[in-house]
């Protein structure tokens, strides 16, 4: 089959001729339809690093071909959405409902041999997925079945950027109807914020991004306000339109001034939520006095608390209903060969998503 290889960092992604293992234990078998390119696959790809040669892509979505012998929850035919989310089941934190928090996530991973090759040498699955790729061999607790009127494209970002961005504002900050939400960074992942936000009901839901395209786009997905950054003080601007600081705020940028800025945004019983992280220092200085006579708490947010069995359907269900926006997510559509390309493309701020679909 052909699949995207990134041979070590700063390689970029090539076309080549892999093999396919087939599927054992509670592996599943996908033609893929759909995979998104998200920034994580890429920091991987050119200073992150990892095993290398590696299939990556993990925003993907297609139909299930075959399965193994153990597996009891897909079976051929479905339409399934990937998710890195990795979880054994069976652990303290996945029985209590906290499976994107698994104490034994390498459950999903192959005991031996590889489920990739290229030449006959083993070739590493990016996140236990490797969807850069015509068809993917993947654990079935990665999985999810769709309705099969889910449109491929739009069901491949629910794997991982809706589930962080919706996820954050439902599941992390359990937002209520009237809450105040402020979603900093307007991107990809934040646009699911808003929507999460729309879902749950809050009452002012504020955007604040530094590119008035951004900006743009958050209103269309349901922002009431937006504020430009780089021309106005943030802060000042989110207390001129709540009064009192804002219920929740959702850090998708992770640079320290930004996050500093979150959270003097919170008021009273306030919530930061940390989700993006674009600085290798990103983090914040609390005072406990300010949180406690405030009651404010800071939260590290992974995956969107999701569970991914759950939430995925969840999202198709709402997206299919009319009352979620994932259509707009997508800006530009590519084919397999073209993901150095469709990177590029994600540079300019008019770009919200990128998906391969023509895995031709």
């Amino acid at each position: 089959m052909k699949a995207s290889v990134t041979t070590g960092l700063g390689q970029g992604f090539v076309l080549e001729e892999i093999d396919l293992a087939d599927p054992i234990g509670h592996e599943v078998r996908i033609e893929v339809k759909a995979s998104g390119l998200c920034h994580s696959d890429l920091s991987v790809a050119t200073f992150i690093g990892g095993a290398f040669p590696v299939v990556l892509g993990h925003e993907v979505a297609g139909v299930v071909t075959a399965v193994g012998p153990q597996v009891t929850q897909v079976k051929v035919g479905d339409h399934v959405v990937g998710s890195l989310i990795q979880y054994c089941g069976a652990c303290v934190n996945c029985l209590a409902g906290r499976s994107y928090i698994c104490l034994h996530p390498s459950a999903t991973e192959r005991a031996t041999g590889s489920r990739l090759s290229w030449n006959g040498e083993p070739v590493a699955q990016g996140m236990g997925l490797a969807g850069f790729a015509q068809e993917a061999l993947i654990h079935e607790n990665q999985l999810a079945v769709v309705p099969d009127e889910m449109p491929w494209a739009p069901a491949a970002l629910i794997g991982c950027g809706v589930l962080t961005g919706a996820g954050a504002v439902l599941n992390s900050a359990n937002v209520r109807q009237g809450d105040t939400v402020v979603v900093i960074g307007a991107g990809g992942v934040g646009l699911n914020a808003i929507s999460g936000a729309r879902l749950a009901g809050a009452g002012t839901i504020i955007a604040t991004d530094i590119e008035d395209a951004k900006l743009d786009r958050a209103k269309a997905f349901g922002a009431t306000h937006v504020i430009n950054s780089r021309t106005i003080d943030p802060v000042e601007a989110v207390r001129d339109l709540t009064g009192t600081g804002a219920d929740h705020v959702f850090d998708f940028v992770g640079v320290r001034p930004v996050t500093a800025q979150g959270g003097q945004m919170l008021g009273k019983g306030g919530g930061l939520y940390l989700i993006g992280v674009g600085a290798m220092d990103a983090g914040i200085e609390v005072s406990a006095l300010v949180a406690l006579s405030n009651s404010q708490k800071v939260q590290g947010v992974y995956m969107g608390s999701s569970e991914l069995k759950r939430d995925i359907p969840f999202y198709a269900s709402m997206y299919l209903q009319g009352r979620m926006n994932l259509d707009d997510l997508i800006t530009k559509e590519i084919g397999l060969a073209d993901i150095n390309a469709g990177y590029d493309s994600l540079k300019d701020s008019s770009t919200a998503r990128v998906v391969i679909t023509d895995l031709s």
